[in-house]
């Protein structure tokens, strides 16, 4: 994670006594996970984390993620998307801000009807590259891995997109940037939000 103060809050215990919690503790306690990085193993493990907590803590309630990541790693990003697959609790999903490349699929895996965007989000389809040097094996089998993560994003976004495939697969050869109602429109969204739903 950057390195940036993390704010603290008062919140006041039911016996009328004060005590401070970071503010991703305090939205831990309204079933809310905020992503705001790159996403590495690290923040995979602590949303990981956070997701199970959750469920265990009450199935039955929604969990609350809000998604605001220039990117990441390809696997850390799956293990969250199987998390979130895993769970019984439905997954409402807010971008705010960006999700680019593999973190798209986080925004397209919420539960249906619950996945919005706020009005300036941007949402990027980007392609995945083979990075790496030394021995031309290696080289073979880090492209070989690049395509296997590439088809498996692919068929996630087709899935939750209701895209044809092969559509999603022209759309990750080239960055693509879809802006709130684009994404919408592309099936990655459900609606654009001005203001956060009322509690019923």
């Amino acid at each position: 994670m950057s390195s940036y103060t993390i704010p603290s809050v008062l919140e006041r215990t039911s016996t009328g006594t004060e005590r401070s919690a970071d503010v991703f503790s305090r939205l831990l306690s309204d079933r809310i996970i905020y992503v705001g990085t790159p996403i590495d193993d690290g923040v995979a493990n602590t949303v990981i984390a956070q997701i199970l907590h959750l469920e265990d803590d009450s199935a039955d309630a929604p969990i609350h993620l809000y998604l605001n990541s220039s990117g990441g790693d390809v696997q850390a990003v799956l293990a969250i998307y199987d998390t979130l697959a895993f769970v019984r609790s439905q997954v409402a999903v807010t971008c705010i801000g960006q999700a680019v490349a593999a973190p798209v699929v986080l925004l397209a895996a919420g539960t249906p009807g619950m996945r919005w965007v706020l009005p300036h989000t941007r949402v990027v389809l980007h392609p995945l590259e083979a990075q790496g040097r030394g021995a031309v094996p290696d080289l073979i089998l880090a492209t070989e891995e690049v395509q296997r993560l590439r088809g498996a994003l692919e068929e996630l976004i087709a899935e939750h997109s209701g895209q044809d495939r092969e559509r999603v697969r022209r759309d990750l050869e080239r960055e693509r940037v879809l802006d709130a109602e684009a994404t919408v429109a592309y099936g990655l969204a459900d609606q654009v939000l001005l203001r956060r739903p009322r509690a019923a």
